[in-house]
């Protein structure tokens, strides 16, 4: 396992422990979880618009049209 140093303000310090003891979580845990679902929202953002581009100019089907097309 390793670690791992920040430097921060007596304040942000401040408001990361309080936070963490709001939630009932030992600090480690709560920034090990804010640093992975940082990346997490950062790739699924990353490939929603990889996504969006492939598709955008795809022909698309309205609601009511894919309902008449399943014979709903």
């Amino acid at each position: 396992m390793s670690t791992i140093s920040l430097r921060l303000s007596d304040k942000e310090d401040t408001l990361i422990r309080k936070y963490a003891e709001l939630h009932q979580v030992d600090l480690s845990t709560f920034i090990r979880q804010a640093v992975i679902e940082k990346i997490e929202d950062e790739y699924d953002l990353t490939l929603f618009n990889k996504v969006w581009e492939e598709e955008k100019n795809k022909e698309k089907l309205s609601h009511e049209e894919l309902k008449k097309e399943l014979g709903l």
